[in-house]
């Protein structure tokens, strides 16, 4: 939650993300912290270090967006119901979660407490698909490997 807030914040970004006002919040930023702007080293490093921010808050704050949730939202069901869990990470209110299918999505504001009795469950599977999966902001983190 707390980088959502930050990249929120970043961004000015209040309520809802609109990937139109995104967009056009991100080509500003990008132009105002372009290294090849500054002509002193410790600004141009500066400068690098926020412009990699910028990029990753962007990308972050896309794959969270309602539109992008939307638009991915038929994968997303199918990989929750038709696929199981095969591993997953729990930090501070993230927890990550690894699908058979080879996606990984993240959940955001998962409390140990939840966390746990998750892990203790009889079956992890049918607790994640009704306390987690579909209660709480996720993104996709991982996507399934293809194999040729």
């Amino acid at each position: 939650m707390k980088r959502i807030k930050e990249y929120k914040k970043l961004f000015k970004v209040e309520g809802a993300i609109d990937l139109k006002e995104l967009k056009t919040t991100y080509r500003g930023l990008v132009k105002e912290w372009h290294p090849d702007k500054f002509q002193e080293e410790e600004k141009k490093k500066e400068a690098g270090e926020i412009s990699l921010k910028i990029i990753d808050g962007y990308h972050f704050l896309v794959s969270i967006a309602p539109e992008t949730k939307a638009a991915n939202l038929e994968d997303y069901k199918a990989t929750i119901t038709a696929s199981r869990v095969d591993d997953f990470h729990h930090k501070s209110m993230l927890m990550e979660v690894t699908f058979t299918d080879g996606n990984t999505y993240e959940y955001f504001g998962v409390n140990k407490i939840l966390f746990n009795k998750f892990v203790n469950s009889k079956s992890i599977n049918n607790f994640g698909k009704r306390n987690i999966f579909n209660s709480f902001l996720y993104r996709k983190s991982k996507k399934a490997a293809v194999t040729v």
